[in-house]
């Protein structure tokens, strides 16, 4: 390209070419774009030196300061001003941002006007502003619906304790067989909907009181082989009832400290979900192991079941909300959704592994308590 082309091409783009000579002043190296004239008391042009910021352009004041010890000491490819406003002798506004170069040796100057591209710049930074409004206004429209479904489900709640109540007072009710059935169907379908409930405020509880405080001094931390063994004891009947076997690894030191960051209540629960689960998925008479190891600063929970593991298309999705697996009756998707955000809350972590021998491994692993 030939030096009389690109000299046009600068002009053409509506940007002034500048060397610097000596501080303040400097060579016009390029055709001048026709705003240019609009801010100078007199004509110039290709070949002139002007004075800067004396003459034409006080707001290079500040710039130029940097723009010297940029030329000087800098090994980056440019510096730029950032966008300033300036109007010409008609009152009309004009968009400028600067550029120092520095170029085989030479000191460059660059002066281009925005036009259109500042103003898309504005535009889109509005538009970035109210996509932030109203995503505030739903995280805002989100918690009202959240705090509302929380209301209408404790009034549920009681409505079902109520229920619950009726029902037992017609087992001493001289029912017939059939009758006997159908009370069995109803409590059952009771305890299900209990369970849903019971998730649903756990998962509402992690997420509101995400800043509320936790033990983390050993003294108050929850032991995590007592949690498991509360837990198991609980659980037991439910697996004797589904002809499965549930049991603690072997060579678990009982008489160690296993004290971690966390609240009892809700490790019962992070710790009861996945047992749950291994409960719902694995075949008759195998067996649930649940695990427990020393890690550095860690303990890690492991609980392994035979069943047929989990497919593909949902491994990704398993710890988000409303996650739900190929078998998705009577779930809620929220059970692995309240352990990913109790577990992260307390600086652990969580996920799931498939075993080699078939089957499925659901971990955590939480910080120990501080001494």
């Amino acid at each position: 390209m030939s030096i009389n082309i690109t000299e046009s091409l600068f002009a053409a783009l509506n940007i002034v070419v500048l060397e610097r000579l000596n501080p303040g002043l400097f060579k016009i190296v390029s055709d001048l774009p026709d705003w240019f004239s609009k801010f100078c008391r007199k004509t110039f042009s290709l070949g002139m030196e002007i004075s800067i910021p004396q003459e034409e352009f006080a707001f290079l004041e500040n710039f130029l300061f940097d723009a010297e010890e940029f030329w000087m000491n800098s090994h980056d490819k440019r510096l730029k001003s950032g966008i300033w406003i300036q109007l010409d002798a008609q009152g009309k506004e004009y968009q400028f941002e600067a550029y120092a170069i520095l170029m085989a040796n030479k000191k460059i100057l660059l002066i281009e006007v925005l036009e259109d591209s500042y103003q898309d710049k504005q535009y889109i930074i509005q538009k970035a502003r109210e996509g932030q409004l109203n995503y505030q206004q739903l995280l805002k429209n989100n918690q009202k619906q959240e705090i509302l479904t929380h209301c209408l489900l404790h009034d549920m709640a009681g409505h079902l304790n109520a229920i619950n109540g009726c029902l037992s007072l017609l087992e001493f009710e001289n029912l017939t067989p059939q009758g006997k059935t159908y009370l069995e169907v109803c409590r059952q379908q009771s305890f299900n909907q209990e369970i849903l409930i019971r998730k649903v405020l756990d998962t509402f509880s992690a997420e509101m009181l995400a800043s509320e405080a936790f033990a983390i001094e050993s003294e108050e931390a929850p032991d995590i082989v007592m949690c498991v063994q509360d837990v198991m004891e609980l659980l037991r009947p439910n697996f004797t009832l589904n002809n499965l076997n549930l049991r603690l690894a072997d060579k678990i030191d009982s008489l160690a400290n296993w004290k971690v960051v966390g609240d009892k209540s809700r490790l019962d629960r992070v710790i009861s979900n996945l047992l749950e689960n291994a409960c719902r998925y694995s075949p008759p008479e195998s067996t649930v192991t649940i695990d427990i190891q020393s890690q550095e600063e860690f303990v890690y929970v492991s609980v392994d079941d035979k069943g047929s593991g989990v497919s593909a298309d949902v491994v990704n999705t398993l710890f988000q909300k409303f996650s739900q697996g190929k078998d998705s009756s009577g779930k809620s998707g929220l059970g692995l959704y309240f352990c990913r955000i109790t577990v992260e809350r307390w600086g652990g972590s969580i996920g799931y592994t498939p075993l080699s021998e078939g089957g499925s491994r659901f971990w955590f692993r939480l910080p120990r308590a501080k001494y």
